[in-house]
């Protein structure tokens, strides 16, 4: 009997051993996976990431993330950030466009850019002008009807919960950043003759960096619009005190044109690059010219050789003349509730049918005048942010918005502390015929990149006014052909073909290159204001990879 006890012992203890054993091994084993997928997210974020203007900002919006928020609570408080840190560039008297991918696999356009009034000014019917600015071009703001459609759908937090950071900053005040001092400094003579100077100017100078800024009426129009939601911008006293600032500043706004704005909930655009889905917005949003140049791309089978010293001129020549072809299509860009052609436009623009049509049209050895592109030159433009999100849940929003050019009208309604926009002007040189109610054409093209397996793998737009579709396509080239990574394919030398077909290069291209392009025949002209910024992250299904573009000091955030 003792014999067996012992022998039983034994065995109890050999088994308690080898499952210790087992035990050490699986742990080492996660160990080593978990040890395995931080070094693979080095530089990166694990759960979610935010790419934002500045580092602000993105902190916003990753603070509505672990605090349980979705991608577009997210994206709706750092935009709100936005708008005081970057004023020059958006705010709540623009208009804004989103691409929201949900992990299921459903993309939703949410379109809310500003409108004609409906007192319709003539000269916009024929407008060719440049840097226009003042109450005459103020189109109907949708910023705020944007964001409570697209919080409305996918939001998590209460809506009052968005806007708390910015009434914080609002009132209690940020530094002025190198970026903002720098648009204040150069802009100073123009701003000392608006309405702006009351909201730059301290004791009769120019705020510097490292000024406090503040926006205490703004912050009371963010308060009551947090408290009462959008209908208290469009219905509510904001409404008419809004339209009597304007119609003192000389504009065209009505309380019934901010009653009758609508946003758009619409389909994307899909095409396909490799194996994976690429979603644009529809016109008027430009997503159907980004798709044109990436479909001509892809049809010259790039690769990291590409960019080699025997190749690299070729490459680059191939990309201006892409940017050119697009330049001829952009007229097809309109507001398809007034135009019975855009729809079939737009499925034609990202058809591999037309883009080997296009790529037939480009020789390797020479360029052309303008009128063999189609090309009509209209107004370039300038301002805009974009911000790119992914949350935890796989869940992405690509979403840009501007109020048009730098601080858009260059003049700001006192009772409400909103700065105007001036998108009517991107209607010169493209229309013929402006309706009431119709949306101007847009660069702006928030573009999301989707995996075989419905996997987001590159969340991207880009700011810059007629510089966006360009700089963005040339960093998807960058990242998805050249070899290049994601922040190496952002912060290359941005080259730049204007509404004219003028090629501009950035301050620090490749001299040699740039010299050898113009012995081919481009025409080039300087542009010494490059605002290309373009924001991304992207995704290997373990890490996310964030960059904010340097070219606005802008830092990412995520966890």
């Amino acid at each position: 009997m003792m014999a067996y006890r012992s022998s039983r012992t034994s065995r109890t203890r050999v088994r308690c051993c080898i499952f210790f054993v087992l035990l050490c091994i699986i742990g080492l084993i996660v160990l080593g996976v978990l040890l395995s997928g931080t070094s693979n997210c080095k530089d990166g974020f694990r759960h979610a990431a935010v790419a934002a203007d500045t580092a602000t900002c993105s902190e916003v919006g990753k603070s509505m993330l672990q605090n349980g928020g979705s991608a577009v609570d997210s994206a709706i408080a750092a935009l709100l950030c936005t708008s005081l840190l970057n004023p020059q560039s958006m705010g709540i008297g623009g208009g804004v466009i989103f691409n929201i991918y949900e992990a299921s696999g459903k993309v939703t356009i949410i379109n809310a850019r500003e409108t004609v009034p409906q007192n319709t000014p003539e000269f916009l019917r024929n407008c060719t002008g440049f840097l226009n600015l003042g109450s005459l071009w103020i189109g109907v703001p949708g910023e705020i009807r944007g964001y409570e459609e697209a919080h409305k759908r996918f939001g998590k937090l209460p809506w009052k919960t968005l806007f708390q950071p910015s009434i914080k900053l609002a009132r209690e005040g940020f530094p002025v950043s190198r970026v903002l001092s720098a648009f204040l400094s150069h802009l100073q003579p123009f701003l000392n003759k608006t309405n702006l100077r009351e909201l730059f100017f301290k004791t009769g100078m120019i705020l510097k960096e490292e000024d406090t800024l503040k926006f205490q009426k703004l912050a009371d129009t963010l308060e009551i619009i947090a408290e009462n939601g959008a209908n208290a911008f469009y219905e509510g006293q904001l409404a008419e005190d809004l339209v009597k600032d304007i119609k003192e500043l000389g504009g065209y706004l009505t309380t019934e044109d901010l009653k009758n704005f609508k946003v758009k909930v619409e389909q994307p655009l899909q095409l396909k690059i490799g194996d994976n889905k690429l979603y644009v917005p529809p016109p008027p949003i430009a997503g159907a010219i980004l798709g044109f140049i990436l479909n001509i791309m892809k049809g010259y089978q790039l690769n990291p050789d590409s960019l080699m010293k025997n190749n690299v001129l070729t490459t680059y020549h191939r990309f201006i003349e892409a940017l050119k072809m697009a330049n001829g299509q952009k007229l097809k860009i309109k507001d398809p509730k007034f135009s019975n052609r855009t729809q079939n436009d737009a499925a034609l623009l990202i058809s591999d049918k037309f883009a080997d049509f296009a790529r037939s049209q480009i020789q390797d050895d020479q360029t052309h005048p303008f009128p063999y592109y189609g090309v009509s030159p209209s107004f370039d433009s300038t301002g805009t942010t974009h911000i790119s999100i992914i949350d935890k849940d796989g869940n992405s929003v690509s979403v840009t918005s501007t109020i048009n050019s730098i601080f858009g009208a260059m003049m700001y309604s006192r009772r409400t502390g909103i700065i105007l926009n001036n998108q009517l002007s991107d209607f010169c040189g493209r229309a013929t015929h402006v309706s009431p109610g119709e949306q101007p054409p847009s660069s702006m093209t928030p573009a999301i990149l989707v995996s075989s397996s419905n996997r987001p793998i590159l969340v991207i737009g880009g700011s810059g006014g007629s510089m966006i579709t360009g700089a963005t396509a040339l960093a998807m080239v960058n990242y998805l052909w050249l070899g290049q990574d994601l922040k190496e394919a952002i912060k290359a030398q941005v080259v730049h073909v204007n509404s004219k077909n003028e090629v501009q290069f950035e301050k620090d291209f490749d001299p040699v290159l740039k010299q050898e392009l113009i012995s081919i025949g481009h025409n080039v002209t300087k542009n010494p204001y490059f605002f290309n910024v373009v924001n991304a992250i992207s995704s290997n299904g373990k890490c996310f990879r964030a960059v904010s573009d340097q070219r606005k000091d802008g830092q990412p955030a995520g966890y």
